[in-house]
């Protein structure tokens, strides 16, 4: 899809000079991931909510609702998970499949910055609304894998661990992926939806986990803990989506609720979510010199002017062909 004209932007910097950030939301949710445990039991979760920044994000593109809602699901997916990482780097989902929705990407740094992409074939998307009820997950991606990949910088070896799309939901195939490749017990619950008087959208999740402890000698300990992962597991099934989107009921107030039976809900430091598109107009600029003298020629609109659109905001970044070297002139 072309982006929108009011969307286009150029510089009068060179490309490779220009790393500002294009005109896009500057938005930070302050505590968009919430980290907790349960204080004496082997649990420990972490709420995300990301509030505006859902609706900054998915309304970047005109996604039909049921492709938006998996994307704002996915953003919901990443953000809690690169809450945990300990080291600078970032944490990435990537379905792809062979269904109306064949490409899922949505990707957060350990500092938060989030951002998120999905590609769908409106044809089969169309042929697949009109059957009858809003699709699940697996009707939208089809047969496929999931990738998640955790990226610890340029001098770090990635670490990527890829499962077959299995479940229903996104959320079914999360815990599958942790099933089968971290061997974690884990509850995920992912919501996205349009919420609130002005419809606008937001995204959640919910993470709970079991902790591997020692026994401490205590003969029913490992009795005790599956007793305490199975009640607390059931707790957290009661939660809804609308309790979940609901930014009228805090963080903290909605845990304590939700685990008001199993003594004290204890919080760690919050962290916080940002809009992290990071596109400019030096590295997209970087990318189409990679291509040889002639490609670039070929994509030089009439006017001697090459706009390439970033997929995650939507934005166009116009160059003028002359300021571009292509690949095969520098070779």
């Amino acid at each position: 899809m072309p982006p929108p004209a009011d969307r286009s932007t150029s510089s009068a910097l060179p490309a490779f000079l220009d790393h500002g950030r294009p005109p896009v939301p500057d938005l930070v949710v302050p505590r968009g991931v919430l980290p907790f445990h349960l204080e004496g039991q082997p649990i420990r979760g972490r709420l995300v909510r990301l509030g505006p920044l859902a609706e900054a994000i998915l309304s970047r593109h005109e996604h039909p609702p049921v492709v938006a809602t998996l994307l704002g699901q996915a953003l919901a997916l990443v953000a809690g998970l690169a809450a945990a990482l300990k080291f600078s780097g970032s944490f990435s989902l990537q379905a792809q499949g062979n269904g109306p929705v064949p490409v899922l990407l949505a990707d957060c740094t350990d500092q938060g910055a989030l951002r998120g992409y999905v590609r769908s074939r409106p044809d089969r998307l169309a042929a697949l609304l009109e059957a009858g009820e809003a699709p699940d997950a697996a009707a939208l991606l089809g047969k496929g894998h999931l990738a998640f990949t955790c990226d610890q910088g340029p001098d770090m070896t990635r670490y990527q661990g890829l499962v077959a799309i299995e479940g229903a939901t996104l959320s079914q195939m999360a815990e599958h992926y942790f099933g089968a490749s971290a061997q974690l017990p884990t509850h995920v619950h992912l919501a996205a939806a349009r919420a609130g008087e002005d419809t606008a959208w937001r995204a959640g999740a919910l993470f709970l986990e079991r902790i591997a402890v020692a026994g401490r000698g205590e003969p029913d300990a490992a009795a005790a803990g599956a007793e305490a992962w199975r009640t607390a597991r059931a707790l957290a099934a009661t939660l809804t989506d609308a309790e979940l989107l609901d930014d009228s009921l805090p963080g903290p107030a909605l845990l304590r609720r939700l685990f008001a039976t199993e003594g004290r809900v204890v919080l760690d430091r919050a962290r916080s979510l940002s809009y992290g598109c990071r596109c400019s107009r030096a590295r997209l600029a970087g990318i189409l010199e990679r291509f040889p003298e002639e490609d670039l020629d070929h994509m030089a609109e009439e006017d001697g002017a090459i706009t390439m659109n970033c997929e995650f905001c939507n934005l166009g970044f116009r160059f003028e062909r002359s300021e571009l070297q292509g690949g095969a002139r520098r070779g």
